[in-house]
């Protein structure tokens, strides 16, 4: 059964099981309403049988009878008896014993008694006179009510079925109205697939259950995407990148091996192969590092880092460990927070302040820390010669070297996964070179 059935289903039962516990109790209560009034009708005819019979002493039994008769409208079934203290029927031209001697005395002992014996309600009351002690008993049946309780039920049947029907359409047309919009998800969905991982589902303004499962799925896609762009990243990179080296290898075995050659040109040989190897060894290093990058960045927990005491440490490993003349100027002050992964964030700074050490043949590197509109900015500037403007941002693409006209060895990767790291963070790096060459790292404040 779809989603939007069950809606209609499950609010049709809990609204006609209310409107059937509303109408069961408006019958009930009327019913016993009208049960209350008829015997509150029976009696008053016992009392006005005792003022009649009992207290108008001047008038004859056959006069009280016709008056009885003429002004007392007779109910359906109607009984009315009066008992003398020996139990027996009096008064009344019609003397049969009608009701036994124990509900007689019950009545006398009581003094007032009402109850229903199938459809007749009886009311007994003991009346004391001057002439004696009466009971005196009424029975009738109140087929008025009960014919005004039949049509009331036939109308509250008709009226359940028809607001039944209703609400069952009514809650149909509304869930499938509410569930639209996970249609429209559902359809989205569909178009999804191994050619089109940049598809986003259209996320809403309602801030409902539909719209957080968008959310999530886009978030889905995201690191989907980015595990897909991973995998032929690598299989891409590597056949190519690899390809070179290995062809290299074989073409000067095979040409060393052709004919007998001197030591020296073994030698030669055997160091080219190894500087093959050595850069087969770190294009791998690379497609591995930049592999597990991705793995971390998906899973990576970001945390409350201060700037200024991450890149003091930074400072310090370079001075100490490198040995190199780095440099670092804080120009903002005390408040330095950013949303990061620490670890991850000092992978792209390194990065970015090796490829400046590599490229300007390890003169100072200075590093400053400023505070701009919301961000906090991370220069990072060598004084190598620059990088022209075409290339500014091809250098961010992965395996992307100059190592043919700078004569500097590299495997491309370092800055590529230092702008994916930077990007995680909701930040920006470009890079700059007028007059010195300058990265920029923008990370907004926390």
């Amino acid at each position: 059964m779809k989603i939007k059935d069950r809606i209609a289903l499950y609010f049709t039962l809990i609204s006609t099981s209310m409107l059937f516990a509303v109408l069961f109790t408006v019958y009930f209560t009327f019913m016993k309403f009208l049960e209350a009034d008829f015997f509150e009708r029976l009696t008053d005819r016992t009392m006005v049988t005792a003022k009649l019979y009992l207290e108008a002493d001047e008038i004859s039994r056959d006069a009280l009878n016709s008056i009885r008769h003429k002004y007392l409208q007779k109910l359906n079934g109607e009984v009315i008896r009066i008992y003398d203290n020996k139990n027996q029927a009096t008064f009344i031209s019609d003397s049969a014993q009608y009701w036994t001697n124990a509900t007689i005395n019950k009545v006398r002992k009581n003094g007032h008694l009402k109850y229903t014996d199938g459809k007749h309600q009886v009311v007994g009351i003991y009346y004391k006179d001057n002439q004696g002690d009466f009971v005196i008993l009424a029975s009738a049946t109140d087929e008025g009510s009960q014919n005004r309780l039949n049509k009331l039920f036939k109308i509250m049947v008709f009226t359940f079925i028809l607001i039944s029907i209703l609400v069952l359409l009514l809650s149909r047309w509304t869930a499938e109205k509410m569930l639209k919009p996970l249609n429209r998800f559902m359809l989205d969905v569909k178009q999804v697939g191994s050619k089109n991982m940049a598809f986003r589902v259209k996320e809403t303004r309602n801030k409902d259950e539909i719209n957080l499962i968008a959310q999530s799925f886009n978030r889905l896609m995201e690191e989907l995407e980015q595990a897909f762009i991973l995998q032929k990243t690598f299989v891409a990179n590597a056949s190519h990148e690899l390809r070179t080296p290995i062809t290299r290898i074989m073409m000067n075995a095979e040409l060393t091996l052709s004919k007998e050659r001197p030591n020296s040109a073994y030698q030669k040989a055997l160091s080219e192969m190894l500087e093959d190897t050595e850069k087969m060894d770190h294009i791998i290093s690379g497609l591995l590092t930049l592999a597990k990058m991705d793995v971390e960045i998906i899973n990576s927990q970001i945390a409350p880092v201060d700037l200024n005491k991450l890149l003091t440490q930074i400072e310090l490993e370079w001075k100490e460990s490198k040995t190199l003349p780095f440099k670092f100027i804080n120009k903002n002050g005390a408040l330095t927070t950013v949303l990061a992964n620490p670890v991850l964030l000092q992978i792209a700074i390194d990065n970015i302040i090796s490829n400046a050490f590599k490229f300007s043949d390890n003169k100072p590197v200075i590093c400053q820390l400023k505070y701009l509109d919301g961000h906090f900015l991370i220069e990072i500037i060598d004084e190598g010669k620059g990088i022209s403007i075409e290339k500014q941002n091809e250098i961010f693409k992965p395996f992307y070297t100059t190592s043919e006209e700078s004569g500097k060895k590299g495997e491309g990767m370092g800055l590529y996964m230092a702008q994916k790291i930077i990007a995680l963070f909701k930040g920006s790096i470009k890079a700059s070179a007028i007059g010195k060459t300058t990265f920029t790292i923008s990370l907004p404040k926390l």
